[in-house]
């Protein structure tokens, strides 16, 4: 019997009568006759031969018995039972064509052409879904499954074919319903198609036998068996994948299944060109990864482009944070799942954004010359996208393996380098204002105390908060630095605190100008001898230049006083400022040092010593201390006390002008010092004070002029002065340490000691020139 009659025998012996309404038997009717035409005409799977010349007979049969519907009952039934014999002549001509092409054994084949029986199955696999729930499969599937096996010998359907088709239909399926456990028995039947090899030579020949085209423009494509229904399946699956930033942004599940059925049909559809696979399944993820990544990018820049007009930020910099954020979604969402396929997934994607991004960048740093506010805007968003992408990177790879990938995939930024230049621009054109505010501060200064708490003047004060406002705005900046731009800056910040320091000592004057010039030597006619030996005239007393005692005369001792406590209050402030340079430095350099390492192919130091910056301020501040310490005991000791001390001490007769009466006055200027000095300069001033008084001693002592004469006997009462001296700077243990004050003292007992020499002599000949006994 041919099967493909039993729908004729339907036609011809079921009625109208048989039918509720005209309706439903119009669409029975219809669905025998295409029946018919799909079996005999569309899909046969051998040629027509000498009976193609009945193909046309046979369709005009088809649309006369449609056509007869129309007629008036009578007529109808006529023409019908007309057309219908004649059917069944071409027909039974059709069905029993020779050389069925009967590949799988003596089986009665439903039809010539597995097309239509092919559909037929498909239709009838479509059974297994629920009615009332078309994403699930129905309870009894598993029964319906095993009555289809009963059609396979009728249909011509292998168990191959049958896994093939039976996944289509629950992809198809799931596609309609998006239901996921649809696709994970679509993945379950595509892993039980076997590769080429492992089916048999008759059932490879048979697959292979199976083939369909399609006409599409103007040609006609020829696919096989797994291609009519793999491709399809493909095609959907490298949509979605191919931007699966888009489609899978809820979540990854989903995804995994989804990438497990393109790698499962790219398998078998890479069988059917009879050669292996073009490329491995690792490829095919870098193809997804770049397409998704790029169509995501460009999204998020177009994005980016249109907000510009009403965000405050530069769209490169609101582009950074989003291409961030954009990698953060593809590292914790789908390069989890990629990497099952692709180890380096991150590392793909990673590299690839830092190449979109570094593209939109360029054309920015090639004209970024100075430090505006966009650069000060972009510079730090691109450098913290740089650098989450090279962690990303060493996630995956490990920083040893990064140093090799930086060398091989990545282009650097190189922000680091253009942001030096630009902030050491800025740098020095802050530092020479800081320069001039440093110039006017000390220029406007009157060298008066702030407040009896506050001894130091304002201009210090200023200064640091110059400095210090400098450095707010220096590391404001979250642009990246180097360690260069940073020493810059210390160099600069030393060198403003070297010439404010320079200023505060420049009204300071030279000893020379302070020590009166030694008296005219005097000489008595018993040295006249001594006149051979005089070469050069003896030069007059130098007077002391108008100008120059204006100056001394301003340079009270208030007022070096408050100078020094603003030297000190300088160098003493300069620790802090250290110590706040370098913790807001080793702040911002801590996180970046990996990363940095990576990138340039060396390692930095994480933080660099900040300790030793103003070691050159430190050491002027210091020699300004000592110079303005020693100016203030000689201005005290031979400028003020110059007529009682320089000029009338032991003048005529030692024992008439005694060192005691200067001692009162020396106490009054040293209540009136400490009351303005620092305590913590107190000692190193008191001890320029002694250093005077211990020259101007000396000085009368030995230049006194021809107003003082001492003989051997003064030299106790010398002694006695110089003993007084020494008590009255240590003060019983509350002015300076004894072991400073005998130290400076020692140097002036040697002078008293020649005065004592001369005695010693003088008795020594007198005893030579007394007569001995005889």
């Amino acid at each position: 019997m041919d099967n493909l009659l039993i729908p004729l025998e339907l036609l011809c012996s079921i009625s109208r009568a048989e039918f509720s309404d005209m309706k439903a038997y119009l669409r029975w009717q219809k669905r025998q006759l295409n029946m018919l035409e799909e079996g005999l005409i569309n899909y046969p799977v051998v040629g027509f031969g000498e009976l193609g010349r009945k193909v046309n007979e046979l369709r005009n049969l088809f649309r006369k018995i449609e056509e007869s519907e129309s007629l008036s009952p009578s007529a109808a039934e006529v023409q019908r039972t007309e057309c219908l014999r004649s059917l069944r002549e071409v027909a039974t001509s059709f069905s029993e064509r020779p050389a069925r092409g009967d590949l799988t054994g003596e089986v009665c084949h439903w039809a010539d052409g597995y097309h239509l029986n092919a559909a037929l199955y498909e239709k009838m696999l479509g059974s297994v879904f629920d009615t009332l729930d078309e994403g699930k499969l129905t309870e009894e599937v598993e029964e319906i499954l095993e009555l289809l096996k009963s059609t396979w010998r009728i249909l011509g359907i292998t168990e191959t074919i049958h896994d093939t088709c039976y996944a289509w239909v629950l992809f198809r399926q799931f596609v309609f319903t998006g239901e996921q456990g649809l696709l994970k028995v679509v993945i379950e039947h595509l892993r039980k198609i076997p590769l080429k090899e492992q089916r048999g030579p008759q059932e490879r020949l048979h697959l292979k036998s199976l083939r369909s085209s399609v006409d599409a423009d103007d040609s006609c494509q020829d696919f096989t068996f797994f291609q009519s229904f793999l491709s399809p399946v493909q095609k959907w699956v490298d949509k979605k994948l191919n931007d699966y930033h888009l489609h899978f942004s809820e979540g990854s599940s989903m995804m995994v299944d989804i990438i497990t059925v393109a790698m499962l049909t790219r398998r078998i559809l890479g069988e059917e060109n009879d050669k292996a696979m073009e490329s491995p399944d690792r490829d095919q993820i870098d193809r997804y990864i770049t397409s998704s990544v790029k169509s995501a990018f460009m999204k998020i820049a177009h994005s980016v482009e249109i907000k510009a007009d009403t965000s405050h930020e530069h769209v490169l910099a609101s582009l950074a944070e989003e291409t961030k954020k954009l990698l953060k979604i593809e590292t914790n969402i789908f390069s989890p799942v990629l990497s099952r396929w692709h180890p380096q997934a991150a590392v793909l994607s990673a590299s690839l954004l830092h190449k979109l991004y570094g593209n939109k960048l360029g054309p920015f740093l090639e004209h970024s010359e100075h430090l505006t506010e966009d650069v000060v805007s972009v510079f730090p968003a691109a450098d913290s996208l740089e650098q989450y992408i090279m962690s990303v990177m060493a996630s995956v790879v490990g920083d040893d393996g990064l140093d090799s990938l930086c060398r091989q995939k990545l282009v650097p930024y190189e922000i680091e380098s253009k942001s030096g230049t630009v902030v050491l621009r800025w740098v020095n054109g802050q530092l020479e204002r800081v320069e001039t505010w440093v110039k006017r501060a000390a220029e406007q200064e009157t060298w008066d105390p702030i407040s009896p708490q506050q001894r130091h003047g304002g201009s210090i004060v200023e200064v640091y908060r110059i400095i210090e406002e400098t450095a707010d705005q220096f590391f404001a900046f979250k642009v990246p630095m180097r360690i260069g731009e940073l020493n810059s800056f210390c160099r600069g910040i030393d060198k403003a605190f070297q010439i404010y320091t320079q200023l505060v000592t420049q009204p300071i004057v030279d000893k020379e100008d302070l020590v009166p010039p030694v008296p005219v030597l005097t000489r008595y006619k018993k040295e006249l001898g001594i006149k051979a030996f005089v070469k050069k005239e003896i030069q007059e007393v130098r007077p002391v230049d108008e100008r120059k005692s204006s100056e001394i005369v301003q340079l009270t001792m208030s007022k070096l006083c408050v100078r020094l406590n603003s030297l000190y209050y300088a160098i003493s402030q300069l620790g802090k400022l250290e110590d706040s340079i370098s913790e807001r430095w080793a702040k911002r350099q801590s996180d970046k040092i990996n990363i940095r390492r990576s990138m340039n192919g060396k390692s930095k130091g994480i933080v660099s010593n900040q300790k030793n910056q103003f070691d050159g301020s430190r050491k002027e501040i210091n020699a300004a201390i000592d110079r303005v310490c020693e100016c203030t005991g000689l201005k005290v000791i031979f400028w003020d006390l110059q007529q009682p001390f320089i000029d009338n001490m032991y003048k005529n007769n030692v024992l008439q002008a005694r060192l005691d009466t200067i001692v009162e006055v020396l106490d009054l200027v040293l209540a009136q010092l400490c009351d303005v000095i620092v305590e913590q300069l107190r000692d190193r001033v008191v001890t320029g004070l002694l250093q005077a008084s211990l020259d101007g001693l000396v000085r009368v002592i030995l230049d006194g002029g021809p107003t003082r004469v001492f003989s051997p006997n003064d030299a106790p009462l010398l002694e006695e002065d110089l003993e007084i001296l020494k008590e009255f700077f240590i003060s019983g243990g509350d002015g300076l340490p004894r072991g400073t004050v005998e130290n400076l003292v020692s140097r002036v007992r040697p002078v008293i000691n020649l005065i004592k020499q001369e005695l010693l002599k003088g008795a020594k000949a007198n005893s030579e020139a007394t007569p001995k006994p005889c």
